[in-house]
């Protein structure tokens, strides 16, 4: 029903909020078709942005989480969605939201959320996995190409590695990049290249283009392929924003063709500068180096074991001389004390020697058996003596004895 009001007899805020509450409650449950444009899950409620696809249009909407875990495949952030709502006016606020009980995904939300449902189940099974990717060559020798014939990627991907190393080669095969038939064909390609032991490295290039364009890139046969290729693969698909599969299991992924053919050939020039600088570090390294060994051989060659060697040897040899000097001043001063020692030795010899006695003009007498005559009383008349004087013997025979102190008798 409507409010009957005029200047002079204005409704309030209230009554025209509450007015629109009724109205709004008299819709029930619609079916409505919108877009994700944000959406939160906390606990057991999730809260969501849903915006028109075409307007400027975005309202809350609030539904329980069971709602949206029955979604199969999940919904995402963008993704198109049909939903069974209930609308709500607060009108103590003045706002609308939308209580939902039932969510689809449709169009390109299904397929958003199809795609990542495959994504998740790729990269549970490790495909994605850091330690899978491979480093790519410093230098190709060879370089394999799979894109559409005659497109705009292929001509980037080529003038871009030319100018940069122009002795660089390719080997281009041709396939579809969209449609039915372009997964496998793509498929194919990049099995002949990783079976040409020529192609050190394999780009899969192609220009921009919408989801649907684009799907061939993200089909399942296609990245377990190339997941099990022993050639590194660049993954140059589209613009920066789009991300198809094969981007997560190449071992590089490119923004563009251009950049693929950045990343996989070097740039002649800056290569040369590259060398250039390292052979001047090395020089400089070298110089240095020379320098320190030049100063530190300086240093040793001042030593005085290695600027004199001889000087030791001098202070050496007259250190030998005066030990030598002194061993033989030494030893002449002990011979000649043993040489005195021995003629003193000698004299007292010399002094008790019998032979001395002989020849202070004494005498040995001994009887024909060899006993000396110890005195006159043991000679008798007619012995035969002999008497040894200090220069030789003399035989003689007794003709009497005359003791000392006594008549000689005979």
């Amino acid at each position: 029903m409507a409010l009957q009001t005029s200047a002079d007899h204005p409704a309030p805020l209230r009554v025209v909020s509450g007015a629109l509450g009724q109205w709004v409650e008299r819709l029930g449950w619609v079916w409505i078709e919108a877009q994700i444009a944000q959406l939160n899950r906390r606990d057991n409620r999730c809260w969501l942005t849903l915006r028109d696809t075409e307007a400027d249009l975005s309202v809350q909407a609030v539904c329980q989480r069971a709602v949206l875990d029955a979604v199969d495949p999940p919904v995402i952030d963008g993704a198109r969605v049909v939903v069974r709502a209930k609308p709500r006016y607060y009108d103590k606020r003045g706002s609308l939201s939308l209580h939902l009980d039932r969510v689809r995904p449709v169009g390109l939300g299904e397929l958003l959320a199809r795609l990542e449902q495959r994504r998740r189940l790729l990269a549970a099974e490790g495909l994605f996995a850091p330690e899978r990717k491979r480093r790519l060559p410093f230098l190709p020798l060879g370089v394999g190409l799979v894109t559409g014939r005659d497109s705009a990627a292929e001509r980037d991907v080529l003038q871009v590695a030319r100018r940069r190393w122009p002795g660089v080669r390719f080997r281009i095969v041709h396939t579809l990049v969209q449609g039915d038939t372009a997964a496998r064909q793509v498929i194919e390609a990049v099995r002949l290249l990783d079976a040409d032991p020529e192609c050190d490295v394999i780009i899969v290039a192609r220009g921009g283009g919408s989801l649907e364009d684009l799907l061939p890139f993200s089909d399942e046969g296609l990245v377990r392929v190339v997941a099990a290729l022993r050639t590194p693969v660049v993954s140059a698909i589209g613009h920066e924003p789009d991300t198809p599969i094969l981007d997560l299991v190449a071992d590089m992924r490119a923004s563009t063709p251009t950049d693929a053919a950045k990343q996989v050939v070097p740039d002649v020039d800056e290569e040369l500068a590259r060398v250039r600088q390292t052979r001047d570090r090395v020089r400089r390294g070298i110089d240095q180096q020379l320098v320190q060994e030049s100063q530190r051989l300086v240093a040793l060659r001042s030593r005085p074991s290695l600027s004199a060697p001889y000087g030791l040897v001098e202070d050496r040899r007259d250190a030998v001389v005066l030990l030598q000097d002194r061993a033989r001043r030494t030893l002449e001063h002990r011979l000649a004390r043993v040489g005195d020692d021995l003629t003193h030795s000698l004299a007292r010899v010399r002094a008790l020697s019998p032979l001395a006695t002989l020849h202070r003009g004494y005498a040995v007498v001994t009887t024909s058996s060899g006993h000396v005559l110890l005195g006159a009383c043991a000679a008798e008349v007619g012995d035969q003596l002999t008497v040894r004087l200090h220069d030789g013997r003399l035989q003689v025979q007794t003709t009497g004895t005359e003791p000392e102190g006594t008549t000689a008798r005979g």
